[in-house]
Parts: structure tokens; C-alpha cells; sequence
């Protein structure tokens, strides 16, 4: 159906291990999780999508499911599976493109 069944697997340990902490330097942002606001000097745990979260928030959510909940950008997981899935999915658009770029190309 193109669709994963059910929420994507936890990231993988070596992604979430991976996430550098970063030392807050407002206390206008808040944790996009629990939605309490970070305080000066705090540290949290920052995503590859630059969004900032409270370790103890990420880590749960990563726990649970591989993606940014904010804005869903995807980490790895330790799931074959799933893995195999995404590059296949990631293929079938590829392809798409390449029979539009074929097609405009010969009809244009």
C-alpha cells in the first residue's frame, strides 16, 4: 500500500547516542515535547533538523518512534524491515521522477 502499518520503529541506540547536547541561550524557547520553556545555560538534546528538545522528553519519544515530532525528519533504526521499506519507498519516487523527466523530455 506504500504505507508503513503502524508507527515507525525506535531510532537506532547509535543515532540517539549520536545527538549532541546543546546549551540553551534563551528562555524563550520551549521543549516542543512537554512544552515547558528551556532555561539560559540548559542543556538539551538537539535533533539533526536543528529542533532542541529536553533529553529526557527526545530520549522517551526515540524510545518509541525514530522520527522528529516536531517536524518528522526521520533518524535510523535498528529495524531491517523498516530499513529495507524506506530505501524501497525512497526508490519508487525516484523512479517517478525519472519516467517524468523521460516522458517531458520526449513530448516537449
Amino acid at each position: 500500500s506504500g504505507e508503513w502499518p503502524r508507527l515507525p520503529p525506535p531510532a537506532s541506540k547509535e543515532a540517539v547516542s549520536a545527538l549532541p547536547d546543546v546549551e540553551m541561550d534563551t528562555d524563550k524557547k520551549s521543549c516542543p515535547i512537554c512544552l515547558k520553556n528551556f532555561k539560559v545555560g540548559e542543556k538539551a538534546k538537539q535533533m539533526p533538523c536543528n529542533h532542541a528538545f529536553h533529553a529526557t522528553c527526545i530520549l522517551t519519544w526515540l524510545d518509541r518512534t525514530n522520527s522528529c515530532p516536531f517536524c518528522r525528519h526521520e533518524l535510523p533504526t535498528d529495524d531491517g524491515n523498516y530499513e529495507a521499506f524506506k530505501k524501497e519507498k525512497k526508490r519508487a519516487v525516484q523512479r517517478k521522477d525519472d519516467i517524468e523527466t523521460l516522458h517531458n523530455s520526449m513530448f516537449s
